[in-house]
C-alpha cells in the first residue's frame, strides 16, 4: 500500500471513529469509506486519492464563483491579521458595516437594514422571532403564528424546523415550536387542479395560504415563509402572479412576507436576491450560502425599515444575536465575493445561459425513468417516475433501492457529485458554480444519462 493510499484509509477510519457527519446514516460507513475531499479548482473537486467530480451541487447551493478562489482566501487572511474577531453587539467593526450597506443596495424597497448570522438557518430563526415582537411593539400580540409549505425545508434549529414542511425531519424532535402551519407548495408537475394553467394553478396555491389564515384567524398570524423557488422536494419554481397574489393576501391582513433565499439569492436564478427575479418585494429575506462562496459562514436576514422603525424606539431592544454573527473575517470574504460578481458578471452570466442549461437537462426527457426537469437559473430538479404516462412514484423500498441504493453513489463514481433526493417524490438535484459553461451542462447530462440508464435496468 502506497503512502497516500494508507494516508487516505487512517482518514477515512478516523472519520468513522470521530466525525460525526450530518444527515449521515453513521453505521453505512463502518465497514466503508468515507468519501474525503482534498481540493477543489473551478468546477471541480477531488477526493484523498486523486479522483476528479463535478460539483454539481456548488458544495451544498453554496460555491457560486467556483472553487479555488485565491482573492478570496487572502481576503480572509488580510483582515484575520488585522482584526480577527470583535462581537457586533453593541459594537460595530468596518466590515460589517461596509456589508451591511452593499447588501441594502442590492435589496429592493425599503429592505435597508441587515441582522447577521453565521448561516440560513439561524437567519429564518431570527426572521420569525423579529415577526413575533414586532407584531407585540406594535399593539398586536396574538399575531405569532407562520405559515410555509409542505416539502419545504427551513433550516434545523427548533424554531427554523418547526416551519420546515418534512415530517419524517420533524418527528424525532417534537414537540417543536407551536404555532407553524403548511399550505401547499407550487408542484405543478402533481397539481391537483388547473395543472395545465400555471397562472390558474399560481392564483390557486397562493389563495390555500389566504385560507390558511382565515381559518387560523388574521389576528393570529404573524408571516408567510416562501422560498422563490423551493428547494426539497425538487426545485418548484413559482407559477406567474403567485407572488404578486400572496404580497396582496399579506398586505390585506397585514402578515409580514419574509423570503427565504438562503439558497436562491447571490446568482443562483441571475439576480443578488431572488425576489426580483420574480417582481415581488417581500418584508424580511433570509440569506446565506452564496455571499461568501462558501468561503467563510455568514448569513443575515435583511428587514424593512417599515419593520425596523418601532425596534428604533426608546428602550426597545431585539434580545437576540449570535456570537460570529456578522464576523469580520466573514464579512470581509462576502465583500470581496461580491466584488467577483461584479466584476465578472456571474448573474448576467446565469441570466445568459440559464436557458441552454434547462435544454441540455431536458434532452433527458427521452428516458423512461425521466418524469420532470424544471427549476430556475442555476438550480434544477429532475424527477425520476416508474411511469411517465400516468407519474406514477416509487414506494419506500423502491426510493430505498434505486436513490440510495444505486443513483447515488453511481453518479459519483461517475464523477458527479449532486443530490438524489426522496424528500418528497424522488429527485436529483443540479446546482453547479455559477462559472459553468455548456461543457459542464453537457457533462452533466451525460452522466446523468449513463447513470438513469442503467437505473432503469434494475427496476
Amino acid at each position: 500500500m502506497s503512502a497516500d493510499a494508507a494516508s487516505a484509509k487512517s482518514t477515512s477510519k478516523t472519520a468513522y471513529d470521530h466525525l460525526w457527519m450530518h444527515f449521515t446514516r453513521m453505521s453505512s460507513y463502518e465497514n466503508a469509506p468515507v468519501p474525503t475531499i482534498v481540493r477543489g479548482e473551478g468546477t471541480y473537486i477531488y477526493d484523498d486519492k486523486g479522483k476528479r467530480y463535478l460539483d454539481g451541487l456548488s458544495g451544498l447551493f453554496v460555491v457560486q464563483a467556483g472553487h479555488g478562489r485565491a482573492e478570496l482566501a487572502e481576503a480572509a487572511a488580510k483582515q484575520a491579521k488585522e482584526l480577527a474577531f470583535f462581537p457586533i453587539w453593541s459594537y460595530a467593526h468596518p466590515k460589517a458595516v461596509e456589508l451591511a450597506e452593499r447588501l441594502a443596495d442590492y435589496a429592493p424597497g425599503d429592505l435597508n437594514k441587515v441582522f447577521f448570522t453565521t448561516g440560513g438557518g439561524e437567519a429564518v430563526e431570527t426572521a420569525w422571532k423579529l415577526a413575533k415582537q414586532y407584531f407585540k411593539l406594535t399593539g398586536e400580540p396574538t399575531k405569532y403564528k407562520v405559515i410555509s409549505r409542505a416539502v419545504a425545508y427551513h433550516g434545523t434549529t427548533q424554531g427554523a424546523l418547526s416551519i420546515t414542511g418534512l415530517p419524517a425531519l420533524k418527528a424525532p424532535f417534537e414537540p417543536l415550536v407551536p404555532g407553524a402551519h403548511k399550505v401547499v407548495n407550487t408542484n405543478i408537475y402533481r397539481a391537483p387542479i388547473h395543472g395545465d394553467d400555471p397562472v390558474a394553478y399560481g392564483r390557486w396555491c397562493a389563495d390555500q395560504i389566504e385560507q390558511e389564515i382565515l381559518f387560523e384567524g388574521p389576528e393570529t398570524v404573524a408571516a408567510v415563509f416562501l422560498e422563490p423557488v423551493q428547494n426539497a422536494g425538487g426545485c418548484f419554481p413559482p407559477p406567474p402572479g403567485y407572488f404578486q397574489r400572496v404580497r396582496e393576501i399579506c398586505d390585506q391582513y397585514n402578515v409580514l412576507l419574509v423570503s427565504d433565499e438562503v439558497i436562491c439569492a447571490f446568482g443562483r436564478l441571475g439576480t443578488m436576491f431572488a425576489c426580483d427575479k420574480f417582481d415581488y418585494i417581500p418584508d424580511i429575506i433570509t440569506c446565506a450560502k452564496g455571499m461568501t462562496s462558501g468561503y467563510s459562514p455568514i448569513g443575515a436576514a435583511v428587514i424593512s425599515d417599515r419593520i425596523a422603525e418601532p425596534f428604533f424606539k426608546g428602550d426597545n431592544t431585539f434580545l437576540h444575536g449570535y456570537t460570529f454573527g456578522g464576523h469580520p473575517v466573514s464579512s470581509a470574504v462576502a465583500l470581496a465575493n461580491i466584488d467577483i460578481f461584479e466584476r465578472e458578471g456571474l448573474n448576467q452570466h446565469v441570466l445568459d445561459t440559464e436557458s441552454s442549461f434547462l435544454k441540455t437537462l431536458q434532452k433527458l426527457h427521452d428516458l423512461p425513468i425521466v418524469g420532470d426537469v424544471r427549476g430556475n437559473g442555476f438550480f434544477y430538479g429532475i424527477e425520476l417516475v416508474k411511469d411517465k404516462a400516468t407519474k406514477e412514484t416509487f414506494n419506500d423500498e423502491e426510493c430505498e433501492r434505486l436513490l440510495y441504493g444505486f443513483v447515488s453513489k453511481a453518479l459519483f463514481e461517475n464523477g458527479l457529485y449532486c443530490r438524489a433526493d426522496d424528500r418528497g417524490d424522488p429527485v436529483i438535484q443540479i446546482s453547479p458554480p455559477l462559472i459553468s459553461t455548456q461543457e459542464t451542462f453537457d457533462e452533466i447530462e451525460q452522466i446523468l444519462r449513463t447513470v438513469l440508464t442503467e437505473a432503469w435496468t434494475k427496476l
